[in-house]
């Protein structure tokens, strides 16, 4: 979606690029073309670290963030995260295609 008009969407796409050559960040895009995807609409935060039971999931809502560790809950949200990076473009391929819908404005 195009927001402050073509310069400052463009602008914002190609600090994307940027970003995504650091070596600590890795932007995926899901294409459209692939469908509907679990949680879309839903910002997502997943923690994890060395002990998996300790995994926290946060979600942002309307009502204000909800925090979920229960051992179903992070089963559910790793398949979708799991999906999520099979559907998503590799980091090359994102910033391609980054790149391409930039320089089509």
């Amino acid at each position: 979606m195009e927001f402050g008009g073509p310069q400052a969407t463009r602008s914002q796409l190609r600090h994307l690029c940027e970003m995504s050559e650091r070596e600590h960040i890795d932007i995926r895009v899901i294409p459209v073309s692939r469908g509907a995807f679990p949680g879309a609409g839903h910002a997502l935060l997943y923690a994890h670290g060395a002990v998996p039971q300790l995994d926290t999931v946060q979600l942002d809502s309307a009502h204000g963030p909800e925090f979920m560790h229960a051992e179903g809950q992070l089963t559910k949200y790793r398949a979708h995260l799991d999906w999520l990076e099979a559907a998503s473009l590799d980091s090359a391929g994102s910033r391609d295609f980054i790149h391409a819908i930039s320089n089509q404005l």
